[in-house]
């Protein structure tokens, strides 16, 4: 199971809402019974970060066992797509340094160092010195961890729309303003890249 992925995994199956039922009261979910017992025993209390950021942060994770289970089937875990997709979407010649890796992820050195020794192992990516600077390292995409990633990320995708498709479009345009609006709050910014540079 990958080292990110709730481990609670029988439970979220239960709460989740990706399911073929698509007829799901928002108002009955986990989180507003959070809320309920949240005013119950303290009625002082503010609860809507817990009912917009709480909900954010739960279905976050809900989405993760969604994504764990389809790339599963491929032999596949979440962290190894999100390296792998990060290495092809900079095109030819596919490279990043762990540096790149780490911004691009939002995950510590060591944790980064981790997984490319992981997906090397695999054949998925490959270390390599640059021409010009020695003290640079290159994570180079091979052609198997390419391969890798178009299956990865066409089973990934195809689960997710069908999720998608569960809401109505003016949900789904509200919800993408409502997180790009977060998004800028938190300055989720694009990394410079030293592949950029190059």
């Amino acid at each position: 199971m990958d080292e990110g992925a709730a481990q609670n995994d029988d439970a979220v199956q239960d709460d989740t809402a990706m399911q073929d039922d698509t007829a799901v009261d928002i108002q009955d979910d986990a989180v507003a019974g959070f809320v309920a017992e949240w005013r119950r025993e303290r009625p002082e209390l503010d609860t809507e970060p817990i009912d917009v950021l709480g909900r954010l942060t739960r279905y976050a994770r809900l989405i993760a066992v969604m994504n764990e289970r389809v790339l599963a089937e491929h032999d596949l875990q979440p962290w190894e797509l999100e390296v792998l997709e990060a290495l092809t979407r900079q095109g030819a010649p596919y490279r990043l340094t762990a540096g790149d890796i780490e911004r691009l992820t939002l995950i510590t050195s060591g944790t980064t160092t981790h997984r490319i020794g992981r997906l090397e192992r695999r054949d998925y990516v490959r270390r390599v010195k640059d021409e010009r600077d020695k003290r640079i390292v290159w994570v180079v995409l091979t052609d198997a961890g390419r391969d890798a990633c178009v299956v990865g990320m066409d089973a990934m995708l195809d689960g997710q729309r069908r999720a998608l498709d569960m809401l109505e479009p003016g949900a789904r345009e509200s919800l993408r303003t409502g997180l790009t609006a977060l998004g800028a709050l938190l300055r989720d910014e694009p990394p410079t890249l030293r592949s950029a540079e190059q």
